[in-house]
């Protein structure tokens, strides 16, 4: 990597703006249900306060319409607090921070608060504003770093030769970097999830670089159609149909094998307590009025039997509709597949991690992604809006 990093700075009485991603689950409390995206940034966080320097810490929570005290920063400010031993006073952009103190933390409120964050446009100044701030800009937050926002991007180009990557940054990229420039092989990829549309671009770099593709979730629907089968009302894309079909000839050129389901759980009302059935789309398609939920068993033992030989998997989204429980089984398999091979296994996406928590198998993957977005846009396109704008990026995986 060619990025300049925390370790390049001398951050002795310097004042740091860090991007850190703190968008953290919160209950009907308003407090936090699981503190991995804080404690993934106590490294970076740690060392500029060991290195004499002082911290404003920057974040959004949720998806706020403006001012929502719902989605305040204040539950993160008292876990980080709790975490330190140290106060982390929550501030904003109006409060008084010229005497910030060596060794000292304050979090800003928010920044979604602010339309100018989410469409820079809005506000120039505003990015001046937070620039203002400090001596030093940092971002460890990779979950972000595919947005194009003003903490991310245009508050890091006001910082010449001083826009650093964090140490959790680092890691993402090297991490994925090293994978898909050269992967221990066979290198097999699962993805799943909703829409085709959203990882078209990442299916397409994939190919050629994998051994195999196993796709599942709502998006298979999408390739099933577009191969000829019934689907029945089953959640599918009518207009990828075409670049479904695409991708499975791109298979055949590149000579990578794709997967797509043998066969599904269906239900007539996705809810809990449906009844359900089992298809075998090598006997029938989905019938109409029926829509397609979740994996089958011969999907599954297909997938068990083809991951033995594996040496590296990326897995990104959910097998089904892993918000129901009746429908998350297949979901919850994969994760218990990965977790029995001795691969390289990298998992990224909401529902992939969930599964992996609520199974206490977290522990067993080799790398979870803290940006299950950024990280199939960095294999899409080797590179991140919150990478280049940073000193010295230049960076492309590809």
């Amino acid at each position: 990597m060619n990025l300049l990093n925390l370790q390049d700075l001398d951050l002795k009485n310097k004042r740091v703006l860090m991007r850190v991603d703190f968008n953290v689950p919160l209950n009907s409390l308003q407090e936090i249900t699981d503190d991995t995206r804080i404690q993934a940034a106590l490294p970076s966080i740690q060392y500029v306060l060991d290195q004499g320097g002082s911290l404003i810490l920057m974040s959004h929570l949720g998806r706020p319409k403006g001012e929502d005290p719902d989605l305040s920063l204040k539950p993160c400010a008292k876990r980080l607090s709790e975490i330190l031993g140290q106060e982390v006073r929550l501030v904003t952009l109006g409060d008084d921070l010229s005497v910030l103190l060596p060794g000292e933390v304050v979090l800003l409120e928010n920044l979604r608060f602010i339309g100018a964050e989410k469409k820079p446009e809005k506000d120039p100044g505003f990015a001046k504003q937070l620039a203002g701030l400090a001596d030093i800009y940092v971002n460890d937050a990779f979950g972000t770093a595919h947005r194009k926002h003003t903490s991310t991007y245009e508050v890091a180009r006001l910082f010449p030769g001083k826009a650093a990557a964090g140490f959790l940054m680092q890691k993402e990229v090297e991490f994925l970097s090293s994978v898909i420039q050269d992967p221990k092989r066979p290198f097999y990829a699962i993805i799943g999830g909703a829409k085709i549309s959203t990882k078209i671009g990442v299916l397409g770099a994939l190919m050629g670089k994998v051994d195999g593709l196993l796709i599942c979730g709502a998006m298979a629907h999408t390739f099933l159609k577009a191969e000829g089968i019934e689907i029945g009302d089953s959640l599918f894309e009518v207009e990828a149909v075409h670049q479904a079909r695409t991708i499975l000839n791109q298979g055949i050129k590149t000579g990578t094998f794709i997967v797509l389901p043998l066969d599904e759980v269906v239900v007539q009302q996705v809810a809990e307590g449906a009844k359900a059935e089992l298809v075998d789309f090598q006997e029938k398609g989905i019938p109409t009025g029926w829509k397609g939920v979740d994996i089958g068993p011969k999907t599954l033992k297909f997938y068990r039997e083809k991951l033995q030989d594996a040496k590296t998997v990326l897995w990104n989204g959910p097998a089904g509709v892993f918000e129901i429980a009746e429908f998350s089984q297949g979901t919850e398999a994969i994760a218990k597949i990965l977790a029995d091979l001795s691969a390289t296994t990298i998992v990224g996406g909401g529902d992939s991690v969930a599964a992996l928590k609520m199974l206490g198998l977290s522990d067993q993957m080799t790398h979870i992604s803290t940006g299950g977005g950024a990280s199939l846009e960095l294999i899409e396109k080797g590179t991140l809006p919150g990478l280049e704008a940073l000193t010295g990026s230049r960076i492309n995986i590809l």
